[in-house]
């Protein structure tokens, strides 16, 4: 049994204060320390006024709090206060392992412990999360409340169905454990909640047991949307882990060509005994100019992203950090949009709705303009229990967009086009949905906004999100 690791590496290294919160911290009494910012922002690096109380002590920077914020990688406004005033409690210091059983295991640890520290730790050791997203750097609290999903979502789901057990602290300021059996209401509204029931404290649960620290990956060059649509459903027969990278400004004949990817843990026949090196910490030191990310260059990269792909089908072994987390490789990789900041607007696709839906989905965004290289394709399961968690049985689209004056316009239009399809935006993304387009998408908002009268009738949890959508007052 391992009861408590050192360490805060990784943590620092991608979210240090001067980016994540800014400027110095005076120490005060009670392990806080209040953050002398004036702006937070979220990874889009599109930020509003205000300032956080970081500390260890969880219980002692959440009393009172507005809302609480990890390690800033939510895209949009969902991590961010509605006012300059609003108190913001971040968990990023409040990272201990309480309770670690080799035997099931299952683990407990406070909110503020990222995915980086766990796989420092944890890899060497047999274990490895449940479910990942596409970046290590999110704390627990952070996967909870967006109920992350990753590239296992058709065998695994989201994270929530692999936690047992949540600390929370309410609006109230009282403090209750809740599980799937007790005030399973407060869990699985919690849970894809984006943190407005209540500050997450402690999470419980299940890590998975791994025959070895690298990934057997198969690789397979596509020609276009029908036909990736197609490789998706075979890969998902036959593997554990999926997902794709089309491209998302060819038209025609070339629209959703890329490279799908699918993996397994290797064995230990497979691969090294030794576990894989931490991998070289190599940081965009500025942001670049706004004209550098174009349709030109933009077109340019995915033609030689596409090309360098040379053998139509290729299998290897690779660390899982190449496979997991590629963009974390670069720190700080969101200063190439520039100044002006970008976003991603990633949906789901029902499967009911059929490839024409997908293939409808990327025309239109053909037809808009403004996406980047980077568009992510996954294959998703059946929904989750979380009253608004993301994913449903179906296909994701995940695109990065830079913010000009058009961006409010295209979501617009995809969001019209995601409504008529009958699926629907993962919040933890979005910073310009409507709040008539959300509820038009969203049948268990009803649901979600019962809860939030019996936890917080008064309102007291907000966030600048909450405010825009489900028509929180400022």
């Amino acid at each position: 049994m391992v009861a408590s690791f050192g360490g805060r590496e990784t943590g620092e290294s991608e979210t240090g204060s001067a980016e994540a919160g800014g400027g110095g911290a005076g120490a005060e009494s009670g392990g806080k320390a209040a953050m002398a910012t004036s702006r937070l922002e979220g990874w889009g690096r599109i930020g509003v006024p205000g300032s956080e109380v970081l500390g260890t002590d969880l219980e002692a920077i959440t009393k009172g709090a507005r809302l609480s914020r990890g390690l800033g990688r939510s895209y949009g406004d969902s991590s961010l206060p509605a006012s300059p005033d609003d108190k913001v409690a971040a968990t990023r210091l409040a990272d201990r392992i309480l309770f670690f059983d080799e035997k099931t295991g299952v683990m407990r640890a406070e909110a503020g412990l990222s995915l980086a520290e766990i796989n420092r730790v944890f890899i060497p050791r047999g274990f490895f999360p449940p479910v990942t997203p596409g970046t290590k750097f999110v704390t627990l609290g952070g996967a909870v409340a967006s109920d992350v999903h990753g590239k296992n979502h058709h065998v695994k789901g989201c994270f929530g169905a692999h936690v047992r057990a949540l600390k929370i602290r309410l609006a109230n300021d009282a403090i209750v454990e809740c599980t799937p059996e007790s005030n399973a209401d407060l869990f699985w509204g919690t849970v894809g909640g984006m943190g407005l029931l209540g500050h997450i404290l402690e999470v419980e649960f299940t890590m998975e047991r791994i025959p070895s620290g690298w990934i057997w990956m198969e690789s397979e060059r596509v020609r276009d949307i029908d036909e990736f649509l197609e490789a998706l459903d075979r890969a998902a027969k036959r593997w554990p882990m999926t997902m794709g990278w089309i491209d998302c400004l060819s038209p025609g004949s070339s629209l959703g060509r890329g490279i799908l990817m699918a993996g397994r843990w290797a064995t230990v026949d497979e691969s090294s005994p030794v576990p894989p090196r931490p991998p070289r910490k190599i940081t965009l030191p500025f942001e670049l100019p706004n004209w550098m990310l174009n349709p030109w260059t933009a077109s340019a990269f995915n033609d030689l992203y596409y090309w360098k792909h040379f053998d139509h089908r290729a299998e290897r072994v690779v660390t899982p950090d190449a496979f997991f987390y590629p963009l974390d490789a670069i720190l700080h990789w969101n200063r190439a949009y520039g100044p002006r900041g970008f976003t991603q607007y990633q949906c789901v696709l029902p499967r009911a709705a059929g490839p024409k839906a997908v293939r409808a989905f990327l025309e239109r965004l053909v037809e808009l303009g403004g996406a980047s290289p980077l568009c992510v394709i996954k294959d998703c399961g059946p929904e989750g229990k979380g009253v608004l968690s993301f994913p449903m049985e179906g296909t994701s689209i995940a695109v990065d967009m830079a913010v000009t004056p058009d961006t409010q316009r295209i979501v617009d239009s995809l969001n019209e086009l995601v409504i008529e399809a009958g699926g629907r935006i993962y919040l933890t993304k979005d910073r310009f949905t409507r709040a008539e387009h959300f509820r038009a998408m969203e049948p268990r908002l009803d649901r979600f906004m019962a809860l939030r009268e019996k936890w917080d009738p008064e309102r007291r949890l907000r966030t600048a999100q909450s405010v825009r959508l489900f028509g929180d007052r400022v």
